[in-house]
């Protein structure tokens, strides 16, 4: 973790809790904090809530105040049309969207996303101001065959193709063996990955924005790993998912400064 970057922990929720669970974990987080005396000038901490959360997340943070920031899990590659169920970057930046999740392992899996369908969306959001997450990373078979760092770098590539150099982004290093298995990948593990991401990103967009963009570890954090994570140099947050959906347990990655002095 680089002391120019501030460290970022990302909370997807995927498809959990309704508008009125979201309102209330908003504030029992807020207030977690808020008593811990988090200082979120050093840690920025944001929420995923599903598309139906965000607008009354978006009311209570307004609304209290709050520092917490948000935003959505996706976003659609069209900024209008006919395309149902999708949700425009237009809609998003009216509800005060400050990220999007692009391109995340169970979107590729699941509803079989391409690399240029995930450079499309993360386009979609920069030109509505939006700050894309863009996710990357391997299956088991993929490090197998690949090795380390091949497949997330090739994805990455592809993206960034579909953007310009000063565009504002997030890169999310996610393993794919590591999702939900309770298995995390090693902090070494992970900073050989991210090394070469921030790489990519020095060659593709030059040695001031590669520094500047922020490169996340997603997959199983928990409050017992994320220091681990944190002292290396090119990690700098986490996008946690199951965990950010406890709210003593995600209050504590946010701290990982003051229980471990990082």
């Amino acid at each position: 973790m680089v002391e120019q970057r501030t460290p970022f922990i990302a909370g997807n929720w995927k498809m959990n809790l309704d508008h009125l669970q979201a309102i209330a974990f908003v504030q029992k987080l807020s207030w977690s904090l808020s008593d811990a005396k988090h200082d979120f000038s050093q840690v920025e901490v944001a929420v995923f809530p599903p598309f139906t959360d965000l607008r009354s997340v978006q009311t209570l943070i307004s609304a209290d105040k709050l520092e917490l920031g948000f935003g959505s899990q996706d976003v659609s590659q069209h900024d209008s049309g006919a395309y149902t169920g999708e949700i425009s970057g237009n809609f998003l930046a009216r509800l005060d969207v400050q990220y999007a999740i692009v391109g995340h392992s169970e979107r590729r899996q699941f509803h079989g996303e391409t690399d240029a369908v995930v450079g499309a969306k993360a386009a979609a959001a920069v030109r509505h101001s939006i700050v894309p997450i863009i996710c990357v990373g391997e299956t088991a078979e993929d490090l197998a065959e690949h090795g380390p760092s091949a497949v997330p770098v090739a994805q990455l590539r592809e993206v960034l193709s579909s953007l310009s150099a000063d565009a504002d982004i997030v890169v999310a290093y996610e393993p794919v063996w590591a999702i939900g298995s309770g298995k995390a990948a090693t902090a070494e593990q992970a900073e050989q990955v991210c090394s070469a991401l921030r790489e990519t990103l020095v060659e593709l967009l030059g040695e001031e924005r590669a520094t500047a963009t922020r490169i996340l570890y997603g997959g199983s954090v928990k409050s017992e790993n994320i220091a681990r994570f944190m002292r290396e140099p090119n990690i700098d947050g986490a996008l946690v998912g199951g965990a950010s959906l406890a709210i003593e347990e995600f209050s504590r990655i946010i701290q990982f400064k003051k229980h471990v002095g990082v």
